[in-house]
């Protein structure tokens, strides 16, 4: 059994290793503490992580040694390809070990995906190889950082460099404490009381059985589903983030509103920001003929559809990247013949949450026909709402409202929770436990993107 995040037995877990951490004497100890909890994390989901997980660290961290001791550039290159197929092997063999070892029977999956680690992993080694970062002597920062378990399931992909330099500091301010308990509590709440409500009382009935519903009632779980992913990843980094602020280490934001965007490229600087900028930084400008004219267009297009091959290697998945792609292509083509706008409309914003929606489709749908069924009921122009109860109508638009606060507010509050006292941390805490229990879905649905 996983120490699924947002479950009891994960806090009790974050607890223990809080403590074992700012007690331990010295640094060797304390990244020693963070080390022994990530193989633990890991071997919970099977013991074969721990040999695997050590042993493909231990092949980046020579590597990195290569790339921060040698000059000849045929050597270094050889390194870095190293790297790359090492990491994507694991990439593809934890999602499809099944297929590789018996090709017509049946797929195996890991039970924990280890692709936010492989995407984690390069970002060390191609830094090292482009000079952008230094690296580390220490096998043992190395790997305490790399397989740093907030961050293991889902991310957020946070540059291994950042995280050996931040668990070399040892600082926690009160307040640092209060924002990690707010930004827990926070992610625990988005993903009970709404994303998993959500997916309970329409979304997943009507993306599995479409046919049975009026168009009406597939558009609005669409919309459904857009609020419920956004809640449920969000939710996800909020209580990464606030397991990995009690040890000491910031991880980066990964959602800015991302429904309010005006346009596609403003979108996802707003959506799975460590994730599009992996793409950008470490795919994107890799590829060959970004000083021409044409192939930085299409080199967007290549880079979404891996990008979306990436969660899955699907049609579907393939379909959603490539959508995303020639969007992303069309809207700079667009900027360049007629000016980029100083300010998104209303409209542009309305249309482009509507794009992404459709596109969501496709990424929700169990296979291409599946998708194409909800697409027809939609067109269908069908209208009832028999399936759609009151207080799901409600949950959704209390939701969707929650994307018009302004970020002042949410910083104010959270800053004031910060500097309160201890005990108003523990009511809170309390407080979010009863509403849970109450109010609360009858199960706790995994995390989305922790299959992925």
């Amino acid at each position: 059994m996983g120490l699924a995040a947002g479950s009891g037995s994960y806090f009790a877990f974050v607890a223990f290793v809080f403590f074992l951490y700012w007690a331990a004497p010295a640094r060797l100890v304390r990244l020693g503490v963070i080390l022994l909890a990530n193989y633990f994390f890991c071997a919970r989901y099977g013991l074969f992580y721990l040999a695997l997980i050590p042993a493909c660290g231990t092949v980046d961290f020579l590597v990195g040694l290569g790339l921060m001791r040698f000059e000849n550039a045929a050597f270094r290159r050889a390194l870095l390809g190293v790297s790359v197929a090492l990491n994507l092997a694991l990439l593809v063999g934890a999602r499809h070990m099944g297929l590789v070892v018996n090709p017509r029977g049946w797929d195996w999956i890991f039970p924990l995906g280890l692709s936010f680690y492989a995407l984690q992993a390069l970002t060390y080694t191609v830094d090292l190889y482009r000079r952008d970062a230094k690296g580390t002597d220490s096998l043992l920062e190395y790997l305490s950082a790399v397989s740093f378990f907030p961050t293991l399931q889902a991310g957020p992909i946070t540059r291994v460099t950042e995280l050996v330099r931040q668990l070399a500091n040892r600082h926690l301010a009160r307040v640092d404490g209060g924002r990690a308990i707010f930004l827990i509590a926070l992610g625990v709440l988005k993903k009970a009381l709404v994303a998993d409500f959500l997916a309970e009382n329409l979304v997943n009935r009507v993306f599995d059985t479409p046919k049975l519903y009026s168009g009406a009632e597939v558009l609005l779980a669409v919309y459904g589903y857009s609020v419920q992913l956004y809640f449920d990843f969000s939710g996800y980094t909020d209580i990464a983030r606030g397991s990995a602020q009690l040890l000491g280490v910031r991880l980066p934001i990964n959602f800015d509103r991302p429904y309010l965007a005006g346009n596609l490229t403003e979108f996802w600087r707003r959506w799975h920001l460590s994730f599009s900028n992996w793409l950008r930084d470490y795919l994107f400008f890799a590829l060959p003929g970004g000083r021409t004219k044409v192939m930085p267009y299409l080199n967007l297009v290549i880079t979404m559809v891996l990008g979306g091959l990436w969660h899955g290697i699907t049609w579907t998945f393939a379909i959603w990247g490539l959508l995303h792609g020639v969007a992303l292509a069309a809207t700079r083509g667009w900027w360049a013949w007629r000016g980029r706008p100083k300010q998104a409309s209303p409209l542009a914003i309305l249309g482009t949450y509507q794009f992404v929606c459709l596109t969501w489709i496709f990424f929700r749908a169990g296979s291409v026909g599946n998708a194409l069924d909800i697409l027809g009921r939609i067109g269908s122009l069908s209208v009832s709402f028999e399936n759609v109860t009151p207080l799901f109508a409600l949950a959704l638009v209390l939701a969707a409202a929650t994307f018009f606060v302004p970020k002042s507010w949410y910083s104010e509050v959270m800053e004031r929770f910060a500097a309160s006292p201890f005990y108003v941390h523990a009511a809170a805490l309390a407080l979010v436990a009863v509403t849970l229990r109450y109010f609360g879905g009858s199960a706790s649905a995994p995390f989305v993107y922790s299959r992925f």
